[in-house]
């Protein structure tokens, strides 16, 4: 008899819980069909994607009573920083990139030495005509910090630049095409650029075009530029940029060309091999060759193992 009545309890126990739960599973069963809508406004979007990258390789060597020669010590150091943010609204973006380059190398025959020294800054706001086309402005200013020596004559070094001398200053509009995420392709039939000489001495001569004594040189060309930079794996990285300028004052078929690539692997989470390198041509460098009267196209290149460091996206 017991039983019995614990088998009709049970069942009426049950009976009751289910029709309790059906209006929990039934909400339950809504609530989890429904489409989730941003609710998010728009005043909240993320607006700004900033990041950057620093890299900084030093190698160090000595001898002593070494047979088969060599300096009895020598230290190179090479750094390389990266800043970048880029804005996008609507149909309105806004893409600011800083690169900083600085390298030295140390012997004990030649002392001390600079191998690399570059400020970039390249800015471009821009209004999208369409889904990759986009009406542009873009502003450039390219530099170094310190002083700057030829090395014809070991012995007799000879400046050659320092900061703002030269200084070169491009404004340009134009259209900028980006047919892929990681691909930027911008054309100006007419842009103003500037070629700065601050410096009393380098002006004097008449170095880099401008004329003896002053202390700007302003041209007026076509200027276009390429920017490519691709994450191809999770620790394999290319980026690279090539600026292209024809004066129409001047020779307007000895284009200058200013070229930049950075290829990086990471082989631990702060470690990696690096190769710079870089390529430019200006008609208006007229230093090399036999009479030191002539452009050539320069060429550096810089392979390291070091720090590598990447914050942001």
């Amino acid at each position: 008899m017991m039983r019995k009545w614990f088998l009709a309890f049970l069942i009426l126990f049950i009976g009751f819980s289910s029709k309790a739960q059906d209006p929990t599973i039934t909400i339950l069963k809504t609530e989890a069909g429904r489409s989730i809508k941003k609710d998010v406004p728009d005043t909240l979007k993320k607006k700004w994607i900033k990041g950057g990258m620093f890299n900084l390789n030093v190698a160090q060597s000595a001898l002593k009573d070494w047979a088969a020669g060599g300096d009895n010590f020598s230290v190179t150091m090479n750094m390389y920083a990266n800043a970048h943010a880029f804005y996008k609204k609507d149909k309105v973006t806004w893409d600011n990139n800083l690169d900083i380059n600085i390298g030295y190398i140390h012997t004990t025959t030649l002392g001390t030495r600079k191998s690399d020294d570059r400020l970039d800054f390249l800015s471009k706001l821009g209004y999208y005509l369409g889904s990759k086309v986009s009406v542009t402005g873009l502003f450039s200013l390219r530099t170094q910090f310190f002083d700057g020596y030829t090395y014809a004559n070991p012995d007799y070094p000879v400046f050659s630049s320092t900061a703002f001398s030269p200084g070169y200053v491009l404004f340009s509009p134009g259209f900028d095409y980006k047919p892929v995420k990681n691909l930027s392709i911008f054309v100006s039939p007419v842009s103003s650029r500037w070629i700065v000489m601050l410096n009393p001495t380098l002006s004097r001569i008449g170095a880099y075009g401008v004329d003896s004594g002053k202390h700007f040189l302003s041209q007026v060309g076509a200027f276009g530029t390429i920017i490519f930079n691709s994450n191809f794996t999770k620790t394999i990285t290319y980026n690279s940029r090539i600026d292209l300028f024809s004066n129409y004052e001047h020779n307007p078929f000895n284009v200058d060309v200013y070229m930049t690539n950075l290829f990086a692997a990471k082989f631990s989470k702060k470690f990696a091999v690096t190769w710079n390198v870089d390529m430019i041509y200006d008609d208006d460098v007229r230093v090399f060759g036999p009479k030191a009267n002539s452009p050539r196209l320069q060429l550096k290149s810089v392979i390291g193992i070091g720090v590598l460091i990447k914050v942001g996206t």
